[in-house]
């Protein structure tokens, strides 16, 4: 296992003090800025686009996940990079051509990820598991922050690192939705490597010190 990581997931934050509330984090040790984007269509929600992936870019030193929660992801994946994006990750649920659009997303200098649903097999991305970069199990349903953890995603996470390692790719596991500092641990030990939370950090008091506790559970979990 490599570098766990902490990518705070700005859905969470309030977006009237997006800058302070970033760099708060990244005080507290965020490796990532992890950025929702939702077109309520694909998930019942709408949140922002490229001009504001660019203006968070302006703000803040580490690198922007970009989680497109969207319909069309290949119509829009060029300007999230423009933007600033240097992680893309789009759902295994809409890409009928999902080769294609990995490829497409490294041959424009962004690593490339691809999210899978709580229901969707995880052996779905059986024929992209030497290509991907990064795979981003969701542990709830996607479309708004602050659910709670769906407990079945442990086993799912060890079963996307089983895929990845089958296929000989040292890829990351990346899970998001319900994580906080009691269960980071867990989900750590059973493989994942890139941490995304957003209520348990932007929803605290203290942001700075809620990523810096989440990051010392987290390496906590690497022990195990």
């Amino acid at each position: 296992m490599g570098t766990v990581r902490i990518a705070p997931s700005i859905l969470a934050a309030d977006f009237a003090a997006l800058g302070s509330a970033i760099t708060a984090a990244e005080r507290g040790g965020a490796d990532l800025i992890h950025v929702d984007v939702m077109d309520g269509h694909f998930v019942p929600n709408i949140t922002i686009g490229p001009p504001v992936v660019r203006s968070i870019r302006r703000v803040t030193s580490v690198p922007l996940d970009v989680h497109l929660m969207i319909q069309d992801p290949d119509r829009y994946i060029e300007a999230f990079i423009e933007a600033g994006a240097a992680m893309v990750s789009a759902h295994v649920e809409v890409l009928p051509h999902l080769h294609r659009t990995l490829t497409y997303i490294k041959s424009l200098g962004a690593r490339a990820g691809v999210a899978v649903n709580p229901s969707t097999p995880i052996g779905a991305l059986q024929d992209v598991a030497e290509l991907v970069d990064f795979v981003l199990v969701m542990s709830v349903n996607p479309g708004f922050g602050g659910q709670s953890f769906i407990p079945r995603s442990e086993l799912r996470i060890r079963e996307a690192r089983r895929l990845l390692d089958g296929a000989g790719n040292d890829a990351p596991v990346e899970v998001d939705g319900g994580i906080d500092a009691h269960n980071v641990g867990r989900l750590v030990a059973a493989g994942a490597e890139i941490i995304v939370a957003g209520s348990a950090i932007f929803g605290a008091a203290d942001p700075e010190r809620a990523t810096r506790e989440m990051k010392a559970a987290a390496l906590a979990g690497v022990a195990c």
